[in-house]
């Protein structure tokens, strides 16, 4: 069998797999991207997709057959996959865009009937390969679920990593685990079912109140859990527990066993109600369970749960926004400063895109409770703006000049709370149509924190607020407008979101409910030569009480002022107006008496009302 390294181009590395299959007689291989708990980020060990493909983007899945291989990846890396994929056999199929063939029609297209197609059981849901097995029932395939043909290829795959875990202090966590764990068994029970699998990093430490370190920029660790009415275990690596950890663990009524005897022990589950959700459960999981089990398949308790912020967790939410606010404020400043001198020189910055990113890393570094970046900062200047999840390289790394935009997404773990902020800002002279696009996303983002509704709506109600300014100029941005964010944990987070087309998801998209913290952040692309993002933190609050019933609104935790000279202000109404001054006088009252003299003088500019 031909093994190949990283090292090795991806032509040899997918001739590698095709020998492979063929051994097997495997006719399809899907190589998703994901890990053991459905994690959005993976882990080195997991990259297998990366590996087989050269993509490098955090979302795609690769399929290959005995003389063909495609990659199906969302809109945020189009351009990114077309780079990365050129030269490699690989075809990119660009999902969702109407034309696109899908991958179960690709199968049905390229596989003659009764063929055999694997994909490794661990790294997909198990609704996927539901679905997946629905809509090619008409070929008559066979799947293979237990091979992972990549890794047996793949020789200088990094071993799976575990790093030691931390007990996550009450103080910042609001409930202890004992207390969640309760509430669980609550729900556990109002909904018939005996046994809770949980396999989903964020949901777990959010229920033992542990944090960790195994997935980047998310303090998370490997674990399963399996909880009962009178058992809570945990299935986790023993040797990066301390023994006081075990102990605490063990007094608060929670068992911890080793990682990988947790499919072992699922197969002698007696009869018995299982929830689990097969959203973000693995085949393999499923797989395992004993076949009289009967699977309710809900959301999980935990992330519903996770989702409604405590009153501590509220707190630390908006200490940790206000930490980070000083932290960009002085990064913006200090950017802007050297966009000024460079204007005068009629030079560059001196500054690069990776630069940028390591001086406002260091800017957070410098605040009480930083506890590392909560994603890998996006910094793309000019056309890289226009590439929605850009990663600078030291390739494709340039330099920053004095005009148009910088697009700036990036984030903060605090042990009280996790950032996610995205900034456009003007370094320079704009175009019109710059102008005209930066504040249409805007009046787009104002329209939605702005939102009073009833209590019942969810984000695929409230989404046309946000896309509204750019539908009616037949405009739009193909990526979510909002997500959930986690407390001191994944910025990402299920399930709340805001997005108009939620016709595929199961369970539907729940309703907003006060605590939960979400992203407002829409959009505006020009394939090479601009992008613009507009985003801030809301956190869903009470308005008032009505004979009509309750009605919510959202208060923007984010204290980071919007760029003034990138708004047109005759696009926009004067309720936006008001509330964007609104905004930026609170920024000023609250961050200004953390910076120094040049530093607050260049905030009270920025947050001028117009």
């Amino acid at each position: 069998m031909t093994q190949v390294t990283t090292q090795h181009p991806v032509t040899d590395r997918i001739a590698a797999l095709r020998e492979l299959m063929q051994r097997e007689a495997i006719d399809a291989c899907i190589v998703p991207t994901g890990d053991s708990h459905m994690s959005e980020y993976v882990s080195d060990h997991y990259k297998t997709r990366e590996f087989i493909t050269g993509f490098t983007g955090s979302a795609g899945t690769a399929v290959i057959t005995a003389d063909d291989a495609g990659l199906w990846t969302d809109s945020r890396y189009f351009l990114q996959a077309a780079e990365q994929l050129a030269g490699s056999g690989v075809t990119l199929y660009k999902d969702r865009l109407p034309g696109t063939i899908k991958i179960h029609e690709y199968l049905m297209q390229k596989l003659q009937p009764g063929s055999i197609v694997c994909f490794d059981g661990r790294l997909v849901s198990s609704a996927w390969a539901d679905k997946l097995r629905k809509d090619t029932s008409a070929g008559g395939f066979s799947f293979r679920t237990d091979l992972d043909l990549v890794g047996k290829v793949w020789t200088d795959r990094p071993a799976p990593a575990f790093h030691p875990v931390m007990d996550y202090p009450l103080e910042y966590a609001g409930v202890s685990r004992i207390e969640k764990i309760r509430s669980i068994r609550d729900d556990m029970a109002h909904a018939g079912a005996d046994v809770l699998i949980l396999s989903q990093l964020a949901d777990i430490a959010w229920l033992v109140n542990l944090r960790g370190s195994d997935v980047m920029c998310n303090p998370v660790f490997f674990a399963f859990a399996v909880i009962t009415e009178s058992e809570a275990k945990l299935y986790a690596e023993p040797d990066v527990f301390a023994p006081e950890l075990i102990e605490n663990l063990k007094a608060d009524g929670v068992t911890l066993l080793p990682y990988d005897r947790f499919y072992q022990d699922l197969g002698s589950i007696d009869d018995a109600s299982i929830m689990l959700d097969r959203e973000t459960c693995s085949e393999l999981i499923l797989q395992s369970l004993p076949a009289e089990v009967r699977v309710l398949n809900e959301y999980s308790p935990a992330m519903k749960r996770k989702a409604v912020k405590n009153t501590v967790e509220i707190e630390g939410i908006r200490n940790a926004h206000l930490r980070d606010g000083v932290a960009m404020c002085r990064f913006l400043y200090w950017l802007k400063e050297n966009a000024a001198k460079a204007a005068k020189g009629h030079t560059g910055l001196g500054v690069t895109e990776l630069s940028a990113a390591e001086k406002l890393h260091d800017f957070r570094a410098e605040q009480d409770l930083f506890m590392g970046d909560s994603f890998e900062a996006i910094v793309g200047y000019g056309l890289h703006g226009a590439i929605v999840h850009y990663a600078a390289t030291p390739e494709s790394d340039v330099e920053l000049e004095p005009r148009s935009f910088v697009l700036i997404d990036s984030g903060g773990q605090y042990l009280d709370g996790t950032i996610d902020c995205t900034r456009t800002i003007v370094l320079g002279p704009l175009t019109e149509q710059e102008k005209t696009m930066f504040t249409a996303v805007l009046r787009g983002h104002i329209n939605l924190a702005r939102a009073v509704f009833p209590k019942g709506l969810n984000g695929a109600n409230l989404d046309y607020l946000a896309h509204e300014p750019l539908w009616q100029m037949g405009l739009d941005y193909r990526h979510g407008t909002g997500h959930g964010v986690g407390h001191y944990l994944n910025v990402h987070e299920d399930p709340n979101g805001i997005y108009w087309d939620d016709a595929d998801r199961f369970p539907p998209m729940p309703p907003f409910e006060a605590g939960m913290l979400t992203s407002d952040e829409p959009g505006y692309y020009e394939e090479g030569a601009f992008g613009i993002r507009h985003e801030n933190l809301i956190l869903c609050v009470p308005v008032e009480e009505t004979e009509y019933g309750e009605f919510l609104g959202f208060e923007a935790v984010t204290l980071v002022p919007f760029d003034l000279e990138g708004i047109n202000r005759s696009q926009m109404q004067p309720d936006e107006i008001a509330y964007l001054n609104k905004y930026h006088e609170t920024v000023y009252e609250k961050i200004a008496p953390f910076l120094n003299e040049d530093e607050r003088a260049w905030l009270r500019k920025a947050t001028r009302a117009i």
